[in-house]
């Protein structure tokens, strides 16, 4: 049996999470970490944007190297758990972009992940601060697992 993962490569996949995206409202409850809704929404574009050269990140130090996590978060058939750190330049209560207006910010996330699903060179062979170098087709599914992540931090 061949098995294939979900990955903003993929339109059907790419339109489940827009239309999870939809759902979502500045109240809508978490059900874990600190983020607001709309915080999620700027941490999600500044995560989309760090994968290009629109917004330079630090790459993560520490006993785990990317050798080593690359592959089980991207491929192990477990869903990422909550409390994951991230990058100070992708925190919105540190050096992320802070929310301003709601609807813009969701617009433009949205038009991000359809920008990235359908352009090649989107990630234009960037290094993630964690995993190291990503191929495109591991971006495309970082991109996928990141956001279904904070989706369902929402319970969307």
């Amino acid at each position: 049996m061949i098995r294939t993962f979900r990955t903003l490569a993929n339109p059907a996949d790419a339109a489940d999470l827009h239309r999870r995206l939809t759902r979502l409202r500045p109240d809508s409850p978490r059900q874990w970490g600190r983020m607001t809704a709309h915080q999620m929404v700027c941490h999600l574009r500044d995560a989309f944007l760090m994968g290009t050269d629109r917004k330079p990140v630090s790459e993560a130090t520490g006993p785990l190297s990317w050798k080593i996590v690359k592959w089980g978060a991207l491929y192990a058939p477990l869903r990422w758990p909550p409390g994951i750190p991230t990058r100070p330049e992708i925190d919105q209560t540190i050096g992320g972009t802070r929310p301003a207006d709601f609807e813009l910010d969701v617009a433009e996330l949205a038009a991000l992940l359809r920008e990235a699903a359908s352009t090649p060179e989107f990630f234009e062979s960037r290094r993630h601060p964690i995993f190291g170098p990503l191929s495109n087709a591991e971006w495309l599914r970082w991109g996928y697992l990141h956001v279904d992540h904070h989706l369902r931090q929402f319970a969307l």
